[in-house]
């Protein structure tokens, strides 16, 4: 009982410490913290070579504390953490590269659709310098427009990895991965629930099987994610953005956001529009440009979400883009909305 009264008072006094535990690999005393409230108590290194934790403290009275991580006096890379009184928070810093990568994963083949096709995966910057960390996924269709204008349809690509690089470096969003999924030849049929009377389509479903059962196991089983829904995100813009807000709406178990840019929710008269997502635990960013964008119908599907419950700024987000036009130049340009809006820094 005395024993118990002694680890009960620890713990108490434990809860009255703004505490910070930084995870990376480095030589004693390398580590050190950068805070706007004075020197923290470094109280030693617990956990094991593939994940070392450095541990750091500030008393309670001291308020919200921000800080950033040093090594060898350097400061890690993006923003400052902001750390509310008395929380205990986990964080991992990287302090070298700038930039992400891209790598392709070819030939995974779609038992859902009889096909096969490549993954462009983003690895954020910190990806090998910080093998403790694990990261949010954002699922993106038409992959091949996403990273190289060289491989992009109309030779101009998103460039969102760069995109991404930039916000992280300025500390507007946390680090994430993402997975650009290649489309193919029939990409209409695809993208879309049957049936258009003009185009056709209707392999959606088995299209949302391909991404459920067979590329996010893949990923998750691969890549050092964070697989719950709450950090898995699907984009995708024109047929693509229909195709991810009706796979969220439908996937809500694995999908906790969705952004649909430039949208074809014309498909099928306007079928999506009529009968949107009831309410579900999705946040939803949708945009349209004011050229030749489907701005109206971008529109009429935000206003059928708001009839369902959701609310403009906190699961449901729309911009109008001033002169935006219906290609991957316009996507990319706006993409930080949606980016800071699901993986906002320090959340």
């Amino acid at each position: 009982m005395k024993r118990l009264l002694i680890v009960l008072l620890v713990a108490a006094g434990a809860a009255h410490a703004t505490t910070v535990r930084v995870h990376y690999a480095a030589a004693p005393g390398a580590l050190a913290i950068d805070s706007d409230k004075g020197p923290a108590r470094a109280t030693g290194t617990s956990g094991g070579t593939d994940d070392p934790v450095r541990t750091f403290t500030w008393p309670d009275a001291r308020g919200a504390v921000a800080l950033k991580p040093t090594l060898h006096g350097q400061p890690a890379k993006g923003g400052r953490y902001l750390v509310p009184g008395g929380a205990s928070v986990d964080i991992y810093p990287f302090f070298r590269a700038s930039a992400g990568t891209v790598e392709i994963m070819a030939d995974v083949v779609s038992p859902q659709l009889h096909n096969s096709r490549a993954l462009r995966i983003y690895y954020p910057p910190s990806y090998r310098e910080n093998p403790a960390k694990r990261y949010p996924v954002l699922y993106m269709h038409d992959g091949q427009n996403l990273f190289d204008a060289k491989t992009a349809a109309f030779g101009v690509a998103w460039n969102i990895g760069a995109t991404i690089d930039r916000l992280v470096a300025a500390g507007s969003m946390e680090e994430v991965i993402v997975v650009g999924i290649d489309n193919t030849g029939e990409r209409i049929a695809e993208y879309t629930p049957c049936c258009d009377p003009k185009h056709g389509g209707g392999k959606l479903a088995a299209y949302e099987a391909f991404i459920a059962d067979t590329v996010k196991p893949l990923i998750d089983r691969r890549l050092r994610t964070l697989p719950g829904r709450e950090h898995t995100a699907i984009m995708g813009s024109s047929l693509g953005g229909l195709a991810s807000v009706a796979i969220a709406a439908h996937r809500p178990q694995l999908f906790s956001m969705a952004a649909g840019l430039s949208s074809s929710f014309w498909w099928d008269g306007g079928a999506l529009i009529k009968q949107p997502p009831g309410p579900l635990p999705v946040r939803w960013y949708l945009d349209a440009g004011t050229i030749d964008d489907g701005l109206a119908d971008s529109e009429a599907m935000r206003d059928a979400l708001l009839t369902q419950g959701y609310v403009d700024g906190a699961d449901l987000m729309f911009y109008t883009a001033p002169g935006g036009k219906h290609n991957e130049a316009s996507w990319g340009a706006r993409v930080d909305k949606p980016l800071r809006w699901f993986f906002p820094w320090n959340r």
